[in-house]
């Protein structure tokens, strides 16, 4: 893994750890950590740490946080696993709307 793709994949587990900590209800922190649980598994071993991220409205959290998994695709990850990650962040988004 270059430095690139850690700096992407740290950036993106970092706000999806946000966004579940965060999260209005308990259903929706759920979702947040299902998107870093898959986020981890098809990246294997290779996982750096989650660093705090700044204190960004929601809206921010998720916007920052679709970037980079929309970015993870320059980096190797097959594109149809990015889509998969993208739709399982949409569908925690719509279960955190108020």
């Amino acid at each position: 893994m270059l430095l690139a793709h850690a700096v992407t994949l740290a950036e993106a587990r970092s706000y999806l750890a946000a966004l579940a900590d965060q999260a209005a209800t308990f259903d929706a922190s759920v979702e947040y950590e299902r998107v870093l649980l898959q986020l981890d598994y098809l990246h294997g071993d290779l996982i750096p740490g989650i660093t705090p991220a700044p204190a960004y409205t929601r809206d921010v959290l998720f916007d920052v946080a679709y970037a980079a998994i929309e970015e993870l695709d320059e980096h190797g990850v097959d594109l149809l696993s990015v889509e998969l990650l993208l739709d399982m962040l949409e569908t925690a988004w719509s279960k955190d709307l108020p």
